[in-house]
């Protein structure tokens, strides 16, 4: 893509970073170099990565090329989204009440809980014997 972009932004989720520029355009979304549906298969994952532009109205109107690395799949779609809500914000701060009412512009801190010694897991235990 030959266009400078309009404005470059950071988010985050779990492990994974995502860096979204926004370019005046017809609505393509690149990931890593990829088209967004080979990227994305699930459409719970297109849907929530790309709310930001439907609570803007703002679908059709920005080209988005991403650079995610990190993380499973659920936490690059959630940086993502994240990503394209602080864009939108910079593009146009009157859109900061809509996206922070609808919880877009929040990080979510929620990681992996750290495994404890002498369990399995963060609190899964081994299985009693009585005898």
């Amino acid at each position: 893509m030959g266009t400078k972009p309009l404005t470059q932004t950071t988010g985050r989720r779990k492990h994974a970073i995502c860096r979204a520029r926004l370019r005046p355009g017809t609505g393509i979304v690149k990931i890593n170099d990829r088209v967004f549906e080979e990227y994305f298969p699930s459409e719970v994952q297109r849907n929530s990565s790309t709310e930001a532009l439907r609570v803007t109205n703002m679908v059709g109107i920005y080209d988005i090329d991403a650079d995610i690395i990190g993380g499973g799949i659920a936490g690059q779609s959630g940086a993502l989204r994240m990503a394209i809500a602080r864009a939108l914000v910079e593009l146009d701060p009157e859109q900061r009440l809509a996206l922070k009412k609808a919880g877009l512009l929040t990080r979510d801190s929620r990681r992996k809980e750290s495994k404890k010694y002498g369990l399995k897991k963060a609190r899964k235990a081994p299985q009693y014997t009585k005898r």
